[in-house]
């Protein structure tokens, strides 16, 4: 082994955009999903690391390391792909392993300058795309420059195709696999010229339909989720944190909890009290015997989510401003001198993740506190060893992440409170812990998408065209709720969206698309109500608007075209339609509604949508994530509320939370993914934005009645049809 580690010193790189640095070794240990190492076997010793992102073996095997979590969007399969591409690989040779947790070589750059390993805002693919284009032909440019001296030709001369290099004056070729026991690196490797970089029209893997990598292992329960893992002299632990977000405990009972069979310690936290026991019933039935005392002194004490809406119509409207996040043209004077003006406010009540997994995680802490590993599914992973570190006040390479699959993350799992759960457990009882919470855990001690209320205000002049819009937002965590609120895509000569920030001690977190749900159901629902007030019909309003952004008004023109927006429906049935843009995505929905006005019940027949996301690289995919989207956007829309009083989350299970149902989907989703030569754009919360706005356009289309509230619950229906 060390021999073979001296051959190849020359070639431990990483040819990555932005420069060549030193990588580990062809012959490390490599992470697999269940979290444990494989030692490599001696016929492993003829393979080859092109470079930090490509495996090469004598075989033909390509194996292309991951670098982003795979939590059920397809990132696990895309990310290769794109590499695979460049490389010219057949694709049949190629095997998909998680890259290691090192964000310097395997991070992308977002959130200014900095290099992340995070999988948020539909960031992977477009993220990645330009830094995985490069790697793969970096990787080709070792190939071809390897041949071109084993076969004392110009690299010019030589071609690739599938896993094959080719000299076409000789008739030469050789396969990938060969080219092992010849690799020749050279001393720098250029950074190729986007001029060099394949043509789109000779793609082969990129925009063509390519089973998902992760989905076998999921169908035949091989694939490690962090539940899953089973380590050696394991615990398990769970925690009580009441009902009150930020209340502190005060546990009575220590002693007699201690007694129980199986108990290995009580653990305290601010907010909680953790046990620990040797299997998970054992621990469940300790923490239903807690008697705790619960210092309900906090911010969240006498919060009351509706009452509280209350509060919010008189922050918005009040004189003073709040922050002006946006302004274009003079809004104020706009609205003064417009022929007409409309007011309108808008409701948004908290929902939760309700991703299929609870969250769990497994930490193991070493017994003198100097290291410590986790096994766990996160959106973050770059972050979790500088976070655990910090916990334990070790150094971040002491801290060894084993990422596993997630079971639905939606923005919920990018934190790490969790993961610092289960790291104290371990750290307090000095055995690895698998901490899992329950269902009513993740629900009421959850992190939410915050309650909030939108005012907008508009001006159109004599020709009914919209002058001035001013949107003012109302809700706790600026950043969670200020997203989707610009309107860049409409012609609108005077707008300004201005936040007023209301603090309620309630946890709030990203959400699928964040604000652009709220304030797109916002936006979408009132330029409707102006089209309906000026005898404008919905299509023809926002056709005027996107004047001058015509990849938005394409896909506005395709959802139309698809729906045959110009007939009529059937008789008890009525259209609506809604525009938004999230992460680059730009998106046109049309549904179709009936209503049963008895139960209050709308039902969503059809649902077409077209969208201009850049280049595609998984078209199956796409459409499986707008097909998704859609669906997470009517369980809101009908079904989702989380209500609050005096503090204490109302609901605990999906008994009394619930979530859309098979029964309730629509007769037909429709996706048309429209030709763009853009890069890649995010594809995974561009539909959900969309639904609420179409939904309550097409009931005011069928009722003449507004929708103002989410989600529409029966009840909120009947109040509006008998307003």
């Amino acid at each position: 082994m060390e021999k073979s580690s001296n051959n190849i010193s020359r070639r431990n790189f990483i040819a990555a955009a932005g420069g060549v640095t030193l990588a580990i070794t062809a012959y490390a240990l490599y992470p697999t999903l269940s979290g444990s190492k494989r030692e490599i076997d001696p016929a492993d010793l003829s393979e080859e690391k092109v470079n930090a992102w490509v495996h090469l073996r004598n075989d033909g095997q390509i194996t292309i390391y991951n670098p982003a979590s795979e939590m059920g969007q397809g990132s696990m399969t895309a990310l290769p792909v794109i590499l695979a591409e460049e490389l010219d690989a057949d694709w049949s040779k190629v095997k998909i392993e998680n890259a290691p947790i090192n964000v310097e070589t395997y991070g992308f750059q977002a959130f200014g300058n900095r290099k992340v390993m995070i999988n948020v805002g539909s960031r992977t693919v477009m993220g990645y795309y330009d830094a995985l284009r490069q790697a793969g032909a970096q990787a080709r440019y070792v190939l071809l420059h390897s041949v071109a001296q084993h076969w004392s030709v110009p690299v010019e001369e030589l071609r690739t195709a599938p896993s094959l290099v080719r000299h076409e004056a000789s008739g030469k070729e050789i396969s990938y696999g060969e080219v092992v026991d010849i690799l020749q690196v050279p001393e720098s490797i250029p950074e190729i010229a986007v001029s060099e970089l394949k043509d789109p029209a000779n793609f082969r893997l990129i925009g063509k339909e390519i089973a998902r990598y992760d989905v076998p292992a999921k169908v035949d329960g091989s694939a490690q989720f962090a539940m899953d893992i089973q380590i050696p002299d394991m615990h398990y632990g769970v925690l009580e944190r009441g009902k009150m977000h930020g209340a502190k405990p005060s546990l009575s009972n220590a002693a007699e909890i201690q007694s129980l069979e199986g108990i290995v310690a009580i653990v305290p936290f601010e907010y909680a009290v953790g046990v620990v026991a040797t299997t998970l019933e054992k621990a469940l039935a300790a923490k239903a015997k807690l008697v705790i005392d619960w210092d309900q002194n906090v911010t969240a004490q006498g919060h009351d989510s509706q009452k509280d809406l209350e509060q919010y119509q008189q922050m918005a409207n009040a004189a003073a401003d709040g922050k002006v996040l946006h302004s274009v043209g003079d809004v104020n004077a706009a609205l003064r001198k417009g022929k007409k003006k409309y007011t309108a406010v808008y409701k948004n009540d908290y929902i939760y993740h309700a991703q299929m997994e609870p969250l769990n995680a497994i930490a193991a802490v070493a017994p003198d506190g100097q290291s410590a590993e986790i096994w766990a599914g996160t959106q973050n992973p770059g972050s979790i060893a500088p976070v655990v570190a910090k916990e334990l006040g070790i150094e971040a390479d002491q801290v060894k992440l084993n990422l596993c699959y997630l079971g639905g993350g939606l923005g919920r799992r990018s934190t790490s409170d969790y993961i610092i759960e289960s790291v104290k457990l371990s750290q307090s009882t000095g055995k690895p812990v698998k901490l899992i919470w329950t269902r009513e855990d993740d629900l009421q001690y959850g992190m939410y998408r915050p309650l909030s209320l939108q005012k907008l205000e508009a001006a159109t002049d004599e020709e009914g065209q919209i002058v001035a819009l001013n949107h003012c937002i109302v809700g706790d965590g600026s950043n969670l709720l200020a997203s989707g609120a610009r309107n860049e895509f409409y012609n609108i000569p005077n707008q300004s969206i201005d936040l007023r920030l209301a603090k309620n001690g309630i946890r709030i977190k990203h959400w699928r698309a964040v604000g652009h749900g709220p304030n797109k159901f916002a936006i979408e629902s009132f330029i409707d109500e102006i089209a309906a007030d000026q005898g404008i019909d919905a299509l023809e309003i926002r056709r005027a608007l996107m004047k001058d952004s015509p990849r938005a008004l394409a896909t506005l023109e395709k959802a139309a075209e698809m729906a045959n927006w110009s007939t009529p429906p059937a008789p008890g049935r009525a259209r609506g339609i809604a525009f938004g843009e999230r992460s680059g995505a730009l998106c046109t929905g049309i549904c179709e509604i009936s209503l049963d006005e008895d139960s209050g019940k709308i039902r969503v027949h059809h649902f077409w949508t077209a969208v201009d996301a850049g280049t595609i690289v998984q078209p199956d995919n796409v459409v499986a994530q707008m097909e998704g989207g859609i669906i997470m956007g009517m369980s809101s829309v009908f079904c989702e509320q989380l209500t609050i009083k005096n503090g204490e989350i109302q609901q605990s299970n999906f008994h009394d939370y619930p979530i859309l149902r098979m029964e309730d989907a629509p007769e037909s989703i429709e996706v048309a993914m429209m030709p763009s030569a853009e890069s890649p754009k995010g594809i995974g919360e561009a539909s959900t934005p969309i639904v609420a706005g179409a939904i309550a356009n097409a009931f005011a289309a069928l009722t003449g009645k507004r929708l103002r509230h989410l989600p529409f619950s029966p009840t909120r229906v009947r109040t509006s049809l008998e307003a």
